[in-house]
């Protein structure tokens, strides 16, 4: 079972920035969807949400084409959050985390990335989700670990409980981020993989089960919730634009 860490969410992150967390706010309003019960058929019956685009940062690759969240239905949804027409605030968000079961597994962010504009990541704001997260199973994924500050806030909230995916664009790219020791890290493959297979360093790559494997899904899963596996997962290139991320996994 968990055992949530001592440190409090006014504590959060205070010893890395202990100067600089009251400028740390939100520029503008970021829209938090809150889906309590997923009827996603990889993800299974799990709370998942969404956070609105000027969640992104400019330098993935993915925003330019290739980005599974810009087709189909979750499009939709997203282009909603964006617009402010769904969701709510960062309070309700975290007023929902923290009233979840203990050892709940649940998803932030099936659209979106951390908290914070671009290529910045709001200390407040994830701190809040990390405090609510408190004694539930939470997981995500970023693109924000481009400078060092990042990859400090990241290894804080994987240290802390919420664990926080460093995704990849590619196995070779896995490699790097796996150096930075900042988190779990996962990557994008060909959308022809099926099998397990290794990084040009020679990391165990696991396919994702819930791409592979019948009956298997998120909710019964949780590998990706487990901040001190020693595995890659790499998920095949899927989605509408599943050829230009292919693409950018086969030359990044």
């Amino acid at each position: 079972m968990y055992h949530p860490s001592p440190v409090k969410g006014k504590e959060f992150f205070t010893h890395i920035f202990p100067s600089r967390i009251h400028n740390l706010q939100n520029i503008k309003s970021m829209y938090y969807h809150i889906t309590p019960v997923s009827s996603n058929k990889k993800t299974g019956p799990i709370p998942v949400t969404t956070t609105s685009a000027d969640s992104c940062p400019p330098s993935c690759p993915f925003s330019g084409g290739g980005c599974y969240a810009k087709s189909g239905p979750l499009a939709l949804h997203w282009d909603h959050v964006n617009r402010g027409a769904r969701g709510g605030s960062l309070d309700a968000l975290t007023v929902f985390i923290a009233g979840l079961p203990v050892d709940q597994l649940w998803r932030h962010n099936q659209a979106g990335d951390l908290p914070g504009e671009g290529e910045k990541i709001d200390v407040k704001a994830l701190a809040k989700i990390v405090q609510a997260n408190k004694g539930k199973r939470g997981f995500t994924y970023t693109h924000k670990y481009l400078s060092k500050r990042n990859r400090l806030i990241i290894k804080e909230s994987n240290d802390q409980g919420f664990v926080v995916n460093l995704s990849a664009n590619s196995p070779a790219h896995a490699d790097e981020l796996a150096d930075t020791g900042a988190g779990p890290v996962v990557c994008v493959l060909d959308q022809s993989t099926t099998k397990n297979t290794t990084t040009p360093a020679g990391r165990k790559i696991v396919v994702c089960p819930a791409t592979v494997t019948k009956n298997v899904t998120c909710s019964t899963c949780g590998l990706c919730a487990r901040s001190n596996r020693s595995v890659i997962i790499g998920f095949p290139a899927h989605g509408a634009s599943k050829r230009k991320a292919s693409a950018i996994s086969n030359t990044f």
